[in-house]
């Protein structure tokens, strides 16, 4: 043997036994049936169980039918007087009013240029037997500052006392005289409102009673942009209803 034979042989000899590999490991079995990989996954509906799948299928038809009603309706609405209009006026009307009301005061030719407050003030029987008759509270104010910074005011809040008062002025004359047969009816409803606001304020006090309560509005122009010439008056001008007396049906939780 060589001096400079090196590795395993020079260590034990050439005659010597090499020791035994250790053994290799056996590679795992193959499973029988291996799962494939969808080709093409399932998303959105078609991933839902048949259950959901039924459930979604119906909530989607139900506001496909819902926005085609309210087309149609809407449509109905607007459009000039017809055999269908004629015949279901009264449903078309119950679905448009008062949510989805169509006013185009904005697109016409002279838009409204004022802004119409409504104010109430009230004759009070006191639990002494005094009466006493209230400053004026301004209620338009008041729903001004319930809108001014909420996202998601009521419609109440928007427009109940606006088109009360809307609804008095169309069915009265200048001279406060009701006109045609919706006058009376105007006039319950704009009192019982302002009757309702009223306790809402507590303006009665502890142990009175509102007996009577007069209405009036303030318009006062909105002043034209400051590249206008055109000159408008900034004085406001008032309108008062005479006093009407209060009745049981109008005192909350009076009327049923």
């Amino acid at each position: 043997m060589d001096a400079y034979d090196t590795g395993s042989e020079a260590r034990h000899g050439a005659d010597e036994p090499r020791a035994p590999e250790p053994p290799a490991e056996p590679a795992p079995p193959l499973p029988l049936h291996a799962p494939l990989a969808p080709a093409n996954p399932r998303t959105g509906v078609a991933a839902l169980s048949l259950r959901y799948q039924i459930g979604a299928a119906l909530a989607l038809a139900i506001v496909a039918v819902t926005v085609c009603v309210h087309l149609g309706m809407t449509f109905l609405h607007v459009a000039p007087a017809n055999a269908v209009t004629k015949q279901h006026g009264r449903a078309i009307e119950d679905w448009v009013y008062p949510e989805f009301e169509q006013n185009w005061k904005l697109f016409a030719p002279n838009p409204l240029q004022q802004n119409i407050a409504v104010q109430v003030r009230a004759q009070v029987l006191a639990a002494d037997g005094t009466v006493r008759t209230t400053g004026w509270y301004d209620l338009s104010a008041e729903d001004g500052r319930a809108i001014d910074g909420n996202l998601l005011p009521s419609h109440t809040q928007q427009n109940e006392l606006r088109r009360a008062w809307d609804f008095f002025t169309a069915t009265h004359g200048t001279d406060n005289r009701p006109v045609g047969l919706r006058g009376a009816l105007s006039e319950t409803y704009l009192r019982r409102i302002v009757v309702m606001r009223l306790d809402r304020d507590d303006a009665a006090g502890s142990g009175g009673s509102v007996e009577r309560v007069q209405v009036r509005s303030v318009s006062t122009n909105v002043r034209p942009p400051d590249w206008s010439q055109e000159q408008v008056s900034d004085k406001p001008a008032y309108r008062e209803l005479p006093w009407w007396a209060v009745t049981s049906d109008d005192r909350v939780g009076g009327a049923r």
